[in-house]
């Protein structure tokens, strides 16, 4: 059985910080890749930030220098440290775990940045 499940969504001020998870599970082949998109009100889904099974990152240039991706040692669980939240940051943010031959997305987990 599949699960991809992101954590940590809420609500919080312009320039306050928010940390997100998100646990993978019963992904038949060895996952590769690992990454946030967020998808705000009547806007594409976009990449946020991404992490390689062996570590290389990369980030869309909006938040590079404000968000932070990491990945645990078993590399099923990922992170997303944001900082310096700006109301443009507001949407729903999505977990993605990618195989060669499979993608996996999570619900969802709201982020509201308040002005």
């Amino acid at each position: 059985q599949v699960q991809v499940v992101e954590s940590g969504g809420g609500l919080v001020q312009a320039g306050g910080s928010l940390r997100l998870s998100c646990a993978a599970s019963g992904i038949r082949f060895r996952i590769n890749t690992m990454a946030w998109y967020r998808q705000g009100p009547g806007k594409q889904r976009e990449l946020v930030a991404a992490i390689t099974r062996s570590g290389s990152t990369n980030y869309a240039d909006s938040v590079k220098g404000r968000f932070t991706i990491s990945r645990d040692s078993a590399r099923d669980t990922v992170y997303l440290q944001m900082n310096s939240l700006k109301p443009e940051d507001a949407a729903v943010y999505y977990c993605n775990a990618d195989t060669i031959g499979e993608t996996y997305w999570g619900q969802g987990t709201q982020v509201t940045v308040s002005s």
